[in-house]
């Protein structure tokens, strides 16, 4: 369960205006003037577990707060009118500069991304991809740096973020990277 309202920082209707914008159920909130619902569900965005023949896991390291300076996984936000796997392909070439030669899903975690002052709700896409070993990772846009870092070495408490830490935690239980 929620433990704020999504809405909480909207107080007036988007349709009318109206102060009595309340809310409606867990995830809604309704206007008592004009009947107008609103309801916010939580956002797709992608994480990119990035393995490349050598035993190596790419991770970026951010630019951007929140959890600035600290490990993550290439990935970020679905824009509209993508795919989920448009959306990967871009943030992988957005932040790293790497063209995918092979994508593959693995699970889905929530996540609550404080941003703003304001709880995000999402639903991270994790993939396993392959990338050729030709490709240098080059970091940009909210990637400061990245790092080819052998997966005997992943330590999941160095990524900032509590989802994509237990994302790569599970990636290594499970031993994922020896999917071929």
């Amino acid at each position: 369960m929620l433990k704020d309202h999504p809405l909480d920082k909207f107080r007036y209707c988007p349709a009318c205006g109206s102060a009595r914008w309340v809310a409606h159920d867990f995830k809604s909130k309704r206007c008592e003037a004009c009947g107008f619902v609103y309801y916010a569900n939580a956002s797709a965005a992608t994480a990119a577990i990035i393995v490349n023949s050598r035993g190596e896991m790419l991770a970026v390291r951010r630019a951007k707060d929140p959890a600035k300076g600290t490990l993550d996984l290439p990935g970020g936000f679905v824009d509209m009118g993508e795919s989920i796997e448009q959306g990967m392909r871009r943030e992988i070439l957005e932040e790293t500069g790497l063209q995918v030669d092979a994508m593959e899903y693995l699970y889905s975690l929530p996540n609550e991304y404080l941003y703003s002052g304001m709880t995000i709700y999402t639903v991270d896409a994790v993939f396993l991809v392959r990338v050729g070993d030709d490709q240098t990772p080059q970091a940009a846009d909210d990637a400061a740096d990245c790092l080819w870092i052998p997966v005997c070495e992943v330590t999941p408490a160095d990524f900032g973020l509590t989802s994509i830490s237990r994302a790569v935690e599970r990636f290594l239980t499970e031993r994922l990277w020896e999917r071929r």
